[in-house]
C-alpha cells in the first residue's frame, strides 16, 4: 500500500504579506498542493493523509468546492483528512455539511473514528479539532482495532495549546504509522511517525526544505521518507564581508550568491566579518537585488588599534583599549569587547 502524507497546506494563507512577491505566494501555495495531486495521479498513490490545517483558516463554500473538483479527479487515491487548529469546525463551518466526492473521507467528529479501506487492507483513524485550542494531550493512549489490517493515525498537535505529545508514548502507540501535523518543520520521530512539515514554507523562520512524506505499508514492515517538493524555499545566505571591500563589492557578491542558490528562493542575508571602518552599508538597498526579506548586518569595522591607542593615550579611548588587552578574558571575548566598545565610544565622541 503507497501513501503520501502532507499537512499544513493553509490554503488562502498570505506568507510575507508587505512584501512584493506576496500574492504569487498565496497562489503558489494551491499550486503545491496541485503537484502533490498530480503525483498521486502518476505513481497510483493509495492514500493521501492530510494531517491538519489544509486551509489557513474557516473554509469557503466556493473553496471546498474548487479543492473537491480537484480531489475527485484521481482515479487510484482516497484522501482522508482531518481538521487542525486554523481550520477547526466551529458552529458555522462548511465543513460540517459538505458533500465531499466518492474518494474524500474527512474524520469531522470530534472524538477518534476510522474509515476502512478493505482494498487495500488499511484502517485510518483520526478527529478534528472542534476548537481553536485542544490542551488535553488526547494522542498518549490511542488504541485502535486488532483486526489483521494495517492502521494509520492521522494526528494534529505537538505543543502546549495544541494536543500536547508525548513523543516516548508515540513511538509505543499500536499503530503501523502516525501522520502528524501541526509543526511546520518535517521531522522523523522513530520508526513509524512523521511530521511531514508544510508545503510551502510559510514564513522566514521556515528555512531548509519543505514537501511531503511517500509511505510504503508492506507485510515487512513500513518505509517511508522526505521528499522536498516546495516551489521556494526560504534560505540562509551568509556573506563573508572583508576589510577591503567596497559596498558595491558586497553588492555584488550578494547578486551572485542569490543567483548560484536560486533566484526564486527568498532569503535573510548575513553579513559577516570586517568593514573598512570608512564604509557603511545600506541594508534596505541591498533588499532590492531580489528576493530578500531580511539583511543582518554583523560586520565590525576593521580598526587600527595600536593607531587608535596612540592617538588616544590620555583619553577614555586609549584607556579601554589597553584594560581590555590586559584583562584575562578569551581572545574570542576580547575581540568582540574591543570592536564593539570602540564602535560605542567614537560613535559617542562624534
Amino acid at each position: 500500500m503507497k501513501f503520501i502524507h502532507i499537512a499544513d497546506v493553509h490554503i488562502g494563507a498570505k506568507p510575507d504579506s508587505n512584501y512584493p512577491w506576496s500574492q504569487v505566494r498565496t497562489k503558489e501555495i494551491y499550486e503545491s498542493l496541485q503537484r502533490v495531486l498530480l503525483i498521486c495521479e502518476q505513481q497510483r498513490i493509495d492514500l493521501l493523509l492530510i494531517a491538519g490545517d489544509l486551509f489557513h483558516k474557516q473554509p469557503l463554500l466556493r473553496e471546498l468546492k474548487e479543492l473537491n473538483y480537484q480531489f475527485e479527479k484521481l482515479q487510484h487515491t482516497q484522501i482522508v483528512i482531518i481538521a487542525g487548529n486554523h481550520d477547526f469546525i466551529g458552529a458555522k463551518s462548511q465543513y460540517l455539511d459538505f458533500a465531499w466526492a466518492r474518494n474524500v473521507h474527512m474524520l469531522a467528529g470530534e472524538e477518534m473514528e476510522s474509515v476502512l479501506f478493505p482494498e487495500i487492507n488499511t484502517e485510518v483513524y483520526g478527529f478534528s479539532y472542534h476548537t481553536r485550542n485542544i490542551r488535553e494531550a488526547r494522542y498518549d493512549q490511542v488504541e485502535c482495532c486488532n483486526n489483521g489490517h494495517f492502521h494509520i493515525l492521522l494526528a494534529h498537535g505537538g505543543d502546549e495549546r495544541n494536543i500536547p505529545i508525548d513523543r516516548k508514548a508515540l513511538k509505543e502507540l499500536p499503530f503501523d504509522y502516525v501522520a502528524l501535523g501541526h509543526i511546520h518543520k518535517p521531522e522523523m520521530i522513530g520508526e513509524k511517525a512523521a511530521y511531514a512539515g508544510c508545503l510551502e514554507p510559510m514564513d522566514k523562520t521556515e528555512t531548509g526544505p519543505r514537501g511531503f512524506i511517500y509511505g510504503e505499508l508492506t507485510e515487512e514492515g513500513l518505509s517511508i521518507r522526505f521528499v522536498p517538493n516546495s516551489i521556494r524555499r526560504y534560505e540562509w545566505l551568509e556573506v563573508k564581508v572583508k576589510s577591503d571591500m567596497t559596498a558595491g563589492a558586497v553588492a555584488d557578491k550578494i547578486r551572485a550568491g542569490l543567483d548560484q542558490n536560486g533566484s526564486e528562493n527568498i532569503y535573510r542575508v548575513h553579513l559577516i566579518g570586517y568593514r573598512d571602518v570608512d564604509i557603511e552599508f545600506a541594508p534596505e538597498e541591498f533588499m532590492t537585488y531580489g528576493n530578500v526579506i531580511e539583511v543582518l548586518d554583523d560586520t565590525v569595522p576593521d580598526y587600527d588599534f595600536v593607531r587608535l591607542k596612540e592617538e588616544n593615550r590620555e583619553n577614555i579611548i586609549g584607556l579601554y583599549i589597553d584594560k581590555i588587552h590586559e584583562s584575562n578574558t578569551a581572545d574570542d571575548i576580547k575581540c568582540k569587547a574591543l570592536y564593539l566598545g570602540l564602535e560605542a565610544l567614537l560613535h559617542a565622541r562624534k
